[in-house]
C-alpha cells in the first residue's frame, strides 16, 4: 500500500505533545478496505494504533492486512482469551476510538448499548472520545431509524461524521459512502482536542475541529429550475443539486446556521442534510429569485450554486401543446412547434448590485464549456468580471462532468478574474474550500 502524504497528516504531528493511543475499529462494509488508509495515516502522524474488527468486517478484509498496518494483532472476538478480558484492557488504553467504516448495524447496537462482540464492549467499557464514521446504503441512511440512532449517539457525546456522496456498490450512488481517510482522521483527532481542552460537545464533526462561521447565517441555492411550457412540459437543465447540498453541508460543519433554496433536489440528499439546514423550495426562477432575496435578508452570505435558468417561455399553454404540421403541408410531414422565449432576471447580478443585507458575501457558480473563442477559464474570467461576485467557482460542465454524481474541479476567481483558489475531488472536498474561501471573507480574514 502507498504511503499516503497528506495535510492532515501533516496537521497531526504538531496537534498533540505525545503520541496517542488510538483505537481502529473496524465494522461489517465494503468500505473496510479503506480500513488500512485511516490506520497508515493516524500510524504517519505518530500515534500507536489498535484495531479491533467484527467478525462480519474480516469478510470484506483480512486480519493480516490490519494486523500488517497497525502493527499489532486484530481483535476481534471477546472470548478469543477470555481471562484476559481484553475488552477492558484495550478501553482502557484507549485514548480515542475511531470506527471506520461504522455500518447501520453498528450505530444500532451501539445505540441500544450492546456488548455481544469485541468492538461494540470495547466502546461500551472505554471513556475515551468516540468518532464513528458511517458506510451504508443511501435508503439505509435516511431510514428514520438510523436516523434517530445517530441523533440518540450525538447527544450521548460521540461523534457521528456526516457521510459523503458519491458511488455506493454496484450502479447505485447517493448519500451514505464512507468519507476519506483523510476526512476521518482530521475529524477524529479534532473531537481528540475538544475532549482535551475540555469540550463535552465534539460530536457535531466540525471538520477541522474550528467552528469559523459560528454564529452565522448562509444562504445557498441548489438545484436546477425548470421553466413550464405546458401542464406537462418545462424548460429545464441536468443540474441534481449534489454540490449546493455539499456546501450546505460544509457550512453547518463549520458551526452556520444555513437555508438551502432547493429546486427540484431528490429527496435522499434533502433528508441527509444536518439538522441545521432549514430547506426552502423553489420551482422557477422566478421562485428562486423571491426565496433567495427573502431568506437572504439576514444573512452573512449567500452562494448561489443552483442552476437558474437563463430564458422562460413569454406564454405558458393552458393546455398540453399538440403536435402540428405547417400550414399546408401534407400529412406525412414533420409537426413543428416554435416557442418564443424571454430573459429570466440574473439573480447573482441583483445580489451584487442591491445585496439583501448591507455588507453581504456573494459567491456565485459559473458552469462553463469552451468553445472557439475561448477555453472555460476565459469566458469564466469574462463573467467574473461581468457579475461582480466576491468570488466566482467556475467549473467545466457536460456529459460525465460537473453534473451529478461525479467529481468536480473548480477555478474561483474574484470580482476582477483574478484567480483565488483551485480545487478538485468529491462535492464535499469542493464545498469545504469554498465555504472556508467564504468564511474567511465574511470574518474579515
Amino acid at each position: 500500500m502507498d504511503e499516503p502524504h497528506t495535510a492532515a497528516s501533516q496537521r497531526a504531528v504538531t496537534a498533540f505533545e505525545r503520541p496517542r493511543r488510538v483505537v481502529v475499529g473496524v465494522a461489517g462494509s465494503i468500505a473496510a478496505y479503506k480500513a488500512p488508509f485511516v490506520v497508515r495515516l493516524l500510524r504517519q502522524a505518530g500515534h500507536e494504533v489498535k484495531v479491533v474488527a467484527t467478525e462480519s468486517a474480516l469478510r470484506f478484509i483480512g486480519a493480516p492486512a490490519l494486523a500488517a498496518v497497525s502493527g499489532r494483532a486484530v481483535s476481534t472476538g471477546v472470548f478469543d482469551d477470555p481471562a484476559a478480558v481484553e475488552h477492558v484492557s484495550v478501553a482502557e488504553w484507549a485514548e480515542l476510538v475511531v470506527v471506520a467504516p461504522a455500518s447501520a448495524d453498528l450505530l444500532a447496537r451501539v445505540r441500544v448499548g450492546r456488548a455481544d462482540d469485541m468492538l461494540t464492549a470495547t466502546i461500551l467499557t472505554c471513556q475515551a472520545p468516540v468518532v464513528l464514521a458511517p458506510a451504508m446504503h443511501t435508503q439505509m441512511w435516511v431510514n428514520p431509524a438510523t436516523r434517530e440512532n445517530v441523533a440518540v449517539l450525538r447527544e450521548r457525546g460521540l461523534t457521528v461524521i456526516e457521510p459523503d456522496s458519491g458511488r455506493l456498490t454496484g450502479k447505485d450512488s447517493g448519500v451514505g459512502r464512507m468519507p476519506e481517510p483523510e476526512q476521518i482522521v482530521s475529524q477524529a483527532l479534532a473531537a481528540l482536542t475538544h475532549a482535551a481542552a475540555g469540550f463535552a460537545g465534539a460530536q457535531e464533526a466540525s471538520g477541522e475541529g474550528d467552528k469559523s462561521l459560528q454564529g452565522r447565517h448562509v444562504v445557498i441555492s441548489a438545484g436546477g429550475t425548470r421553466e413550464p411550457i405546458d401542464p406537462v412540459r418545462y424548460l429545464g437543465n441536468r443540474s441534481s443539486g449534489r454540490q449546493g447540498c455539499a456546501l450546505a453541508a460544509a457550512a453547518a460543519e463549520q458551526g452556520a446556521r444555513v437555508t438551502l433554496v432547493q429546486a427540484h433536489v431528490a429527496s435522499d440528499l434533502l433528508n441527509a442534510l444536518p439538522a441545521q439546514v432549514t430547506v426552502v423550495a423553489a420551482g422557477t426562477a422566478s421562485d428562486m429569485l423571491r426565496a433567495v432575496r427573502e431568506s437572504a435578508r439576514n444573512a452573512d452570505a449567500v452562494i448561489m450554486a443552483a442552476a437558474v435558468a437563463d430564458y422562460r417561455p413569454v406564454t405558458v399553454a393552458a393546455t398540453k401543446l399538440k403536435k402540428q404540421a405547417p400550414a399546408g403541408a401534407n400529412h406525412l410531414s414533420e409537426p413543428v412547434m416554435s416557442i418564443e422565449l424571454t430573459t429570466n432576471p440574473d439573480i447573482l447580478v441583483g445580489l451584487v448590485s442591491d445585496p439583501p443585507r448591507p455588507g453581504q458575501i456573494i459567491v456565485g457558480f459559473a458552469a462553463e464549456t469552451g468553445d472557439e473563442n475561448g477555453d472555460v477559464l476565459f469566458h469564466g474570467r469574462a463573467k467574473a468580471r461581468r457579475k461582480g461576485a466576491h468570488l466566482l467557482a467556475v467549473n467545466a460542465v457536460g456529459e460525465e462532468l460537473g453534473f451529478g454524481d461525479v467529481p468536480n474541479a473548480v477555478v474561483v476567481l474574484d470580482a476582477d478574474g483574478t484567480e483565488v483558489a483551485r480545487g478538485q475531488g468529491s462535492k464535499m472536498d469542493v464545498a469545504r474550500l469554498l465555504i472556508s474561501l467564504t468564511a474567511d471573507l465574511v470574518n474579515g480574514a
